[in-house]
Parts: structure tokens; C-alpha cells; sequence
């Protein structure tokens, strides 16, 4: 270890800058700095030598030529135990540089203005920044590199406790920090840029992917499996992992997993208030009405067994009505995009029940990514949807009533929300049953009747979805037996005849959307 005598400051983000800078000057550190952090440090009544000063070479190109001098690397990347590079910085009069103390220019948030220039987004490419933080990282045994504000204090507590000296570690997680930072600055440009050069292209030769870790949580899905959940910068501040937190435990990976789930199903319901109870990442009720404790009342009484310990998530404040019918039953989480006051209070009353706000209703696009053995499978969202029911093509006989068209209409936007194979029972304004996640499309529909009818709902008059197509008449007359008189479905089976012969003989209007919602 070596104590700090010289450090060199050039921060885009100047929180704490001036504090620290004072730290280290009363320890005796002479100060390089650059542009507008140097004027800061002046300002602040503190000694700065300007970097043109200390490499006898003036800033070029409106700044874009500061730091990129052997002066300023040399004196970084010097091995201080190694003879050899002792004599040529000797030979060539560069001093040692001990700290470097750099945040990089605001590319971010630059281009996540939506009006940004192209001609602005390349300007706040920073050159010089990067170079030193990697010159200092690689170089950590004898360099100090700080990159986070949030590491100022604790490393001013090291060089006040250590003699002006920072110990071996503490240097090593800076530098494995700045590989970190500068891994994502990169990443953030190369996306940048590709997106710029083939709008119409999202699937680019190299996908580089930069998530901010937020915090570890307490397992995985099960106990045994360690994880952590993480940020994606693109969406800070929208998503799920920015919602609010009014109450309850630190959420778990599969609180994440459910809440995630529930939040893209009443997405897709914006114009009426609406209800989704999600259990282990399926809807087990759904419902739409003039009132959201109506609507939650109706989505519970589809399965009030699978909606213990569920997750719930509206599309509309929560009254106190709504946390009165809550309360009759333990649930894990509720989201919303916010809690009347008498809520609030009610739910208060359970502390464990986890409260997220959250603005559901704003759409975040992107990718679906899975990872398999040895690769990375990346596809669109599903964000297909059919508007108008009355453009697709009706196959039966029988054309759908405008109720029927409703019901359908209600039923389609839910199945592509539930893994295959998925078969939904649904009236205009409720989920009356749910199956899915079978082997077999038929034991869906069974399962669906089955669950119905072990709480009293009658399928008569229902309409029927399937996310894909029906490849045998018996799943048709399953639901038809069931009650159902309708039916949407994606058709395309060599035996789509045998369905739709097999609906004319039920009298039941069927149609086809040729659009399909696998979910695996």
C-alpha cells in the first residue's frame, strides 16, 4: 500500500464532490482537476491545479482532448514495486496519480430524453473518463478508483483511519465496481446506436444486456436456491421494481414472479375497473364492473380456494369497500395505483399484506428472454389483441349474439395470460372457470367445468377461449355440455371441420382468430 499524494477529479454528477475534495485536501492530497469540476472546487475555496497545467498540454477540441496524455496514464498505470516503470516515468518527469475520482458524462440520460439529437447523444460519449477508470481499476493495488458518490464517506473514514492509505480490498472491490460501471456504460451505447441504425431490427447480431442489482432476496423459488432481483434501466421508475411500498415484508422471487403476472393481465383492461387475482403466476379470477369492489368480488368468487394467498392487483384505487371484502380473506400482495386513506387504515390492520402502488395502466414494451442450456431464447411480448370481434371470421352456422361477442371478447383478452394449454369459462364481465397448464386441451376444459361447478357457477350461456386450437371435436363437446354456447379459438387443425361440425351440432357460434397465445 501507498499513501494518496496526488488525485485527479472530474465528475459529471458533483453530489458530495466538494465535501470530499475538502476530505482529502486536509489530508494533504494535491488536487488535478478539469472544466467544470475544477471551477466547483475553486469556488469552493479549495487548491485544484488544472490538468493543462500539470501536462503542459492545453484542453483541445471544446473539451473533448483533456485527459488522454501520458502524463495522466503514466502516472496511473506505473507499477509501484517494478523497478523498470520507477525509471522511465523518472526518465520522462510524470508524477504518480494515487486516486482517480471520475463519474462519466450523462449518456443515459441524455438519450432517454424523447426529443433527443443524435448529434447531442454522441457528444455525451465520454472518451477520457472510462480510459482512466480502467487504467486506475487495472492498476488497483497502488490506485484508488472512485467512480460512486455513494462510496465518498467511506473511503475518507479509510484514509482518515489508515494514514492517507486505503487497504488492499477496499482498492480491489473499487476497481471491480468500475468494471462494472463501465461494462454498462458501453452497453448502454452499443444498444443506443444499433437501435439508431435498424429501428426496424430488434434482434441485433449481439444482445448486451445491463441490469443494476437492487437487492438480494431471501431464497428462490425454493429455499434451497439463492437469488437476487435486479433493475432494468430503460424502465426505471415505471415497473415493478419501482413500485411503492406502503407496507409489509421485503418481497420474495416468487411475490415478484405473481405480481409481474398480475400487473400484464389488468393491463389489458383500461377502460373499466377491473380485478386480477393471480396464484403461482395463473389467474384464478378476473373481473370487470362499474365499482372495483365489485369487480374484486366477482374475480374472488370464481375460485375463493385458489385466491388464498394470492396476489391482487386493480386497476383503480383501493376503497374502503374494496379493502372490507380484501380482509375477508389472506392475501400475499395487492397493486394498485393507490390506497384511499379509510384503505389504507383497514389494511393496516394486517401488516404482513403487502401493499404495492403502482401505475398498472402504462404499457412497458421490450423482450420476453429465457434462458436454456447453454443459450438465450428472446422473443416480442405477446401484446397481440383483436379489437373488433365482428372482423373475424364466424365458421359455425350460427353467428354470436352481441352478447356472446362481448363474453368472447373478455374471454380472449384473459387465455393469452394463462399457460397452455388454457381453456377459460367466462360471461361479458367475470371469469367463471379456469384451466390450464394440462397436457391435454381437453382435460382443460374438464378442469375448468369441474372447477366451476365445485362453487356453484352455472356455465350456461358462457363463452368459451383456447389459446390455440382445438385438434378434436371433444373438447367442443365438452364445453358444450358444459353449457357454454360460444367459442373463440385460433383454428388451423387438419380437423377443424370435426370442430366446428361437432359446434353446429350444439348450435354453438364459434369463431376463428387465427392468432394464437401459447404460454409455456
Amino acid at each position: 500500500m501507498s499513501k494518496v499524494q496526488r488525485a485527479l477529479i472530474s465528475v459529471s454528477d458533483k453530489t458530495g464532490i466538494v465535501e470530499f475534495a475538502q476530505s482529502i485536501y486536509k489530508l494533504g492530497v494535491e488536487i488535478l482537476s478539469t472544466g467544470g469540476t475544477a471551477r466547483t472546487l475553486k469556488d469552493a475555496g479549495i487548491a485544484v491545479k488544472d490538468v493543462s497545467e500539470h501536462t503542459g498540454f492545453p484542453e483541445m477540441m471544446d473539451g473533448r482532448l483533456k485527459t488522454l496524455h501520458p502524463k495522466i496514464h503514466g502516472g496511473l498505470l506505473w507499477r509501484r514495486d517494478n523497478p523498470g516503470d520507477k525509471e522511465e516515468i523518472e526518465k520522462h518527469d510524470i508524477s504518480s496519480i494515487d486516486m482517480v475520482v471520475v463519474n462519466l458524462y450523462p449518456f443515459e440520460q441524455t438519450v432517454s430524453k424523447p426529443d433527443v439529437k443524435f448529434e447531442d447523444a454522441i457528444e455525451n460519449i465520454d472518451i477520457g473518463g472510462p480510459t482512466m477508470l480502467r487504467a486506475a481499476s487495472k492498476n488497483f493495488k497502488d490506485v484508488i478508483v472512485i467512480v460512486d458518490p455513494d462510496d465518498y464517506s467511506k473511503i475518507i473514514d479509510e484514509l482518515n483511519s489508515g494514514n492517507g492509505e486505503a487497504s488492499y480490498e477496499t482498492k480491489y472491490y473499487l476497481a471491480r465496481k468500475v468494471f462494472a460501471h463501465t461494462a454498462r456504460y458501453d452497453t448502454l451505447i452499443s444498444n443506443y446506436l444499433n437501435r439508431k441504425a435498424e429501428p426496424d431490427n430488434p434482434f441485433q447480431p449481439n444482445i448486451n444486456l445491463s441490469f443494476s442489482k437492487i437487492s438480494s432476496l431471501r431464497y428462490g423459488e425454493n429455499p434451497h436456491m439463492k437469488a437476487a432481483v435486479y433493475r432494468e434501466p430503460l424502465y426505471s421508475g415505471l415497473s415493478l421494481v419501482d413500485a411503492k411500498i406502503l407496507q409489509g415484508k421485503a418481497m420474495s422471487f416468487n411475490n415478484y414472479l405473481d405480481s409481474s403476472a398480475a400487473i400484464d393481465l389488468a393491463k389489458e383492461f383500461k377502460n373499466q375497473p377491473t380485478a386480477v387475482i393471480v396464484k403461482h403466476n395463473n389467474p384464478c379470477g378476473v373481473a370487470v364492473d362499474e365499482t372495483i369492489s365489485k369487480a374484486y368480488k366477482n374475480a374472488f368468487e370464481t375460485d375463493p380456494i385458489s385466491a388464498f394467498g394470492g396476489v391482487i392487483s386493480l386497476n383503480r384505487n383501493v376503497d374502503e369497500a374494496t379493502a372490507k371484502e380484501i380482509l375477508q380473506l389472506f392475501v400475499e400482495i395487492i397493486i394498485a395505483p393507490g390506497f384511499d386513506a379509510d384503505a389504507l387504515k383497514l389494511l393496516s390492520g394486517k401488516p404482513n399484506i403487502r401493499l404495492l402502488e403502482l401505475n398498472i395502466t402504462k404499457d412497458i414494451a421490450g423482450f420476453e428472454m429465457r434462458k436454456i442450456q447453454g443459450g438465450l431464447l428472446v422473443q416480442e411480448r405477446d401484446t397481440g389483441m383483436i379489437e373488433d370481434l365482428k372482423s373475424l371470421k364466424v365458421v359455425t352456422k350460427r353467428q354470436p349474439t352481441d352478447d356472446e361477442y362481448a363474453s368472447l371478447a373478455f374471454a380472449w383478452r384473459i387465455c393469452k395470460h394463462m399457460k397452455s394449454n388454457a381453456i377459460i369459462y367466462s360471461s361479458k364481465e367475470r371469469t367463471l372457470g379456469i384451466g390450464c397448464g394440462q397436457t391435454s386441451r381437453v382435460d382443460s376444459a374438464r378442469l375448468a367445468a369441474m372447477k366451476a361447478g365445485n362453487f356453484s357457477i352455472s356455465l350456461k350461456g358462457s363463452a368459451v377461449a383456447s389459446d390455440a386450437f382445438f385438434p378434436n371435436r371433444d373438447g367442443i363437446d365438452v364445453v358444450a355440455e358444459a353449457g357454454a354456447t360460444a367459442v373463440i379459438q385460433p383454428g388451423g387443425s387438419i380437423k377443424d371441420a370435426d370442430t366446428i361440425a361437432a359446434a353446429d351440432e350444439h348450435n354453438m357460434a364459434m369463431v376463428f382468430t387465427e392468432m394464437r397465445h401459447f404460454r409455456h
